[in-house]
């Protein structure tokens, strides 16, 4: 398998990732840095050390030929969904989503986090897909292979442009973020829910901004995703909490105290998420491991072994989303009882987002008879 070759340490701050020396089932070919081009580089950014290797943002514009991704996976809640953007600049070093970029040539590294694509017909492509005498309404998931209001969205704007057309359409969707930039369509979002159209979950993985700088450099910090969480409520958009992932050793200790900060701003709605890690995730986090906690790195791929049949990864549909062994059940019984507590999850069952209201928008361009 190809390695492709590590930018220096100074070339990392601020990115999840320790390197991009990660194997591929692909093949990637080894990646140089072409002399010349680091000459030349120098000359414009003398203020910088090691000019060379600063790893910096690029975004793809794709053209994609449609939007919507449809799945027959058993074991989640959605069977369709909206991406408007692949690699995501959060650089979360526990992300599922990483080895995606292998199909692109491109390392589930640095990679990932740093040179991302972006589909800025989506909303047009949405338009065509929901206007089509085929389509059966059901939720889109928006937020489930790269994050929808990740840095770049502020430049896009592709999410608000989907969200506009799915409120057009009278469209349900559910968001999963990590940023507080949700709180830039705070007034699509609440007119969604005034129809009962929306549901926003975001995932607080810890309560510590060290930690989070750590495992989620360029993501928004604990505290103000926790704050987004209750303007949310506030405004009356269903507000959910996901403790995603629940890190074994490193945050699991944060459990009952972000259900706690949750449910006093107004949540009512919790889940959590065991550490999963597929493909080229394993060897990523393990680098992480080795580099910021050495000390407990055999404990925690002990702990993640123990509930993953004894692999760093189970794959199998339903037993990955539902870990096995006394670790799981532990950290299940610590949930259930916080949420039992603090009132959590008491209507979660009741909640279903309203499909009946859908209709078919026009083609840009045209206003409809009726």
């Amino acid at each position: 398998m190809a390695i492709s070759r590590s930018p220096s340490p100074d070339s990392r701050k601020g990115r999840g990732a320790p390197s991009a020396e990660v194997p591929t089932r692909f093949g990637l070919a080894t990646r140089e840095t072409d002399g010349d081009w680091r000459d030349a580089r120098g000359l414009v950014d003398k203020d910088v050390g090691n000019p060379e290797d600063i790893l910096r943002t690029t975004v793809i514009e794709e053209r994609a030929r449609s939007i919507l991704t449809f799945n027959q996976s058993p074991d989640i809640p959605f069977d369709r969904s909206i991406n408007a953007y692949r690699g995501c600049e959060h650089g979360c070093i526990y992300c599922f989503a990483r080895p995606t970029h292998a199909f692109h040539d491109l390392s589930p590294g640095l990679d990932f986090e740093t040179r991302l694509f972006a589909k800025p017909e989506a909303a047009r492509l949405l338009r065509e897909a929901l206007g089509k005498p085929s389509y059966r309404c059901a939720p889109i998931a928006m937020g489930t292979n790269t994050d929808p209001y990740q840095p770049i969205e502020s430049r896009y704007r592709i999410t608000r442009q989907v969200l506009e057309v799915c409120l057009e359409a009278r469209q349900p969707v559910t968001i999963t973020t990590k940023s507080d930039r949700v709180l830039r369509d705070l007034d699509l979002l609440a007119e969604m829910a005034r129809h009962n159209l929306v549901a926003v979950g975001l995932s607080v993985t810890s309560l510590d901004p060290r930690l989070s700088a750590l495992l989620e450099p360029r993501a928004a910090a604990p505290a103000k995703r926790l704050a987004a969480l209750g303007r949310l409520a506030e405004a009356g958009v269903p507000a959910h909490v996901s403790i995603a992932p629940v890190i074994p050793a490193i945050t699991d200790e944060f459990m009952e105290r972000i259900l706690t900060e949750a449910a006093g701003l107004g949540v009512r709605s919790a889940s959590w998420i065991m550490l999963r890690l597929p493909h080229e995730v394993a060897p990523l986090f393990r680098e992480w491991l080795a580099l910021h906690y050495p000390d407990r790195a055999d404990k925690v791929m002990g702990i993640v072994q123990s509930v993953r049949n004894g692999r760093d990864n189970d794959p199998s549909f339903f037993s990955r989303m539902s870990p096995s062994g006394t670790w799981a059940d532990l950290f299940r019984a610590r949930f259930r009882i916080a949420c039992r507590k603090l009132g959590l999850n008491r209507q979660r069952e009741t909640l279903q987002l309203d499909c009946s209201q859908f209709r078919p928008p026009p083609p840009d361009g045209q206003l409809a008879l009726f």
